[in-house]
């Protein structure tokens, strides 16, 4: 819900470790927490209109207000959260509400939009894929937005999905250099959601392999990957799934910042998390399924075991009875009755012929009837 100077209730998206950041009982409102491992802000700037275009780096967040005066379009990203004072000092310049400047800081916040009548907050979650290893990396992305400037703070300078869109306003493409700061806003809102496909396109080709890997081969590593993508998924689905309901609410009640035409863009912004969401869910229930079907494969693999072992006891029962007659040494001197094959001059290699065949008629008998086959073949393209 988009709502004018109220604080929602504080909830924690749990997608880091277990001794995250949280609120202890009675803490001041407005209070910020600094991590230790935060790297330190990086401020850049990217000021522009139909005819300018200028990128810089700035070193304190003093150098900002000239162009916050002016009436082009500026964008400023803040990666790193490191510095208590510069994060101060930022939320001095943009005269942010003490709360605003909390849920920035205090992170992970949960993905939301909240309207402080001359700023839009709206708290998002960013996913990038790691490049050699699965997986992907997750961080919070603040978005305020003003009459005529985009403030975005990220929680470190090392991955986000935003190049796309900085090379659009220095390259002139498309119409965003001739709208206002809702229109960018939205850009980057959708280069966010955007990014979550990549994410997903990566974990269905890992289940498409596991899936073959479970029914063929399953091991021990197989269970623990399942389980890996179980958890991911679930952190997937905990990122996106406020933020389709922030955008909807923000759709929905709407902003003196964000004009109608912009509105139909987040339209399309919002179609994108459904989608997200559907593909999230699709795999989640692959990976649901996926247990089951490493459970049956593994108690298939013993059947399997079983079954060979059970035929090779069938073949030595009878070569076994055969071997017991002949071991209980008859006395053939009393009786001609008492095993007189014991006297042949061929009588064993008469006695193994006799083994052999019924070896080989017992294996011809097995696989007539298809039992020496596999019970599950897959069906390579």
């Amino acid at each position: 819900m988009v709502r004018k100077l109220r604080r929602l209730p504080k909830i924690v998206t749990r997608l880091y470790k277990k001794d995250e950041f949280h609120h202890q009982p009675g803490t001041i409102p407005g209070t910020i927490f600094i991590d230790e491992d935060s790297p330190p802000p990086i401020i850049f700037l990217i000021d522009y209109n139909q005819t300018n275009f200028i990128r810089k780096q700035m070193a304190t967040p003093e150098e900002c207000v000239p162009y916050l005066e002016m009436e082009s379009i500026s964008w400023v990203d803040v990666q790193g959260l490191g510095s208590q004072d510069i994060l101060q000092r930022l939320g001095h310049v943009f005269e942010l509400h003490p709360l605003v400047l909390e849920d920035i800081v205090n992170v992970p916040e949960r993905p939301k939009t909240e309207d402080y009548e001359d700023q839009l907050l709206f708290i998002a979650r960013m996913v990038v894929p790691k490049e050699r290893s699965c997986g992907f990396y997750s961080e919070q992305v603040s978005l305020i937005l003003g009459k005529n400037y985009l403030l975005t703070v990220q929680e470190e300078p090392e991955h986000d999905c935003f190049e796309a869109v900085r090379s659009r306003i220095e390259k002139n493409k498309g119409i965003i250099r001739k709208q206002g700061a809702d229109y960018l806003a939205y850009a980057v809102l959708d280069a966010i959601i955007d990014g979550f496909f990549p994410v997903l396109e990566l974990y269905g080709e890992r289940i498409e392999e596991l899936e073959e890997e479970v029914i063929v081969k399953p091991t021990p590593q197989t269970l623990q990957n399942i389980y890996q993508i179980r958890r991911e998924l679930l952190q997937l689905r905990r990122a996106i799934w406020p933020q389709r309901d922030a955008i909807n609410s923000l759709i929905r009640d709407g902003s003196d910042l964000i004009s109608e035409e912009v509105r139909i863009y987040l339209r399309d912004c919002y179609d994108h998390t459904v989608q997200v969401m559907d593909m999230v869910e699709t795999y989640r229930e692959l990976a649901s399924g996926l247990m089951d079907v490493y459970l049956s494969a593994v108690s298939n693999k013993m059947n399997e075991i079983m079954k060979v072992l059970t035929i090779v006891s069938t073949i030595f029962i009878p070569l076994t009875f055969v071997a017991g007659i002949y071991g209980m040494n008859f006395n053939t001197e009393k009786s001609p009755y008492n095993m007189p094959e014991l006297n042949w001059y061929w009588g064993y290699p008469l006695c193994l012929a006799v083994m052999a065949v019924i070896a080989l008629g017992l294996l011809f008998f097995f696989w007539q009837r298809g039992w020496l086959q596999n019970s599950v073949t897959i069906k390579r393209n």
